[in-house]
């Protein structure tokens, strides 16, 4: 029996938003809030936030099974990078990870992908060029900040 690629796509689609809801929305809340499985893992300290990284790099490894354009894919790895690097601090980190929720941003990128492929793939070329750009001022911020920190201490010791 030939695999229809059609059925493929289907099923992978019904697998990258079954892990996303389970990620990112899996456990109801009172009052209608909804947190996932990625936000639980983010509260155990060291590994938790590094294990849902893992998971959240499986809905990329999907998409990319699928074929879709790397720009696509970068910006996904900008939500998930996001969603690690700021849910890896402690406590503020561990609340921004339940809002961001960057699984569910992913499965509805990939969902208007195959909706609008040319105008998604603008909007995420657009955003992930800004996005890094705002992380490369940002980090070229931290290593001024940190020179002109290291030459005020140097100074006073000397």
């Amino acid at each position: 029996m030939i695999d229809h690629p059609e059925t493929h796509r289907r099923n992978s689609s019904a697998s990258y938003h079954k892990l996303s809801r389970l990620l990112d929305s899996s456990i109801p809340l009172p009052g209608g809030f909804r947190i996932g499985l990625d936000g639980v893992l983010g509260l155990i300290p060291g590994v938790g936030d590094a294990a849902g990284g893992f998971l959240s790099a499986l809905i990329i490894y999907q998409a990319y099974r699928l074929g879709v354009p790397k720009m696509i894919l970068l910006r996904m790895l900008v939500n998930v990078a996001v969603d690690s690097l700021i849910g890896a601090i402690p406590i503020l980190g561990d609340i921004f990870d339940f809002f961001w929720k960057a699984n569910l941003k992913n499965a509805s990128l990939l969902d208007a992908y195959e909706a609008n492929p040319t105008r998604t793939y603008r909007r995420s070329a657009a955003t992930s060029i800004f996005v890094l750009a705002g992380i490369a001022l940002l980090l070229f911020g931290l290593i001024y900040f940190a020179i002109v920190l290291m030459s005020y201490l140097w100074q006073r010791l000397n």
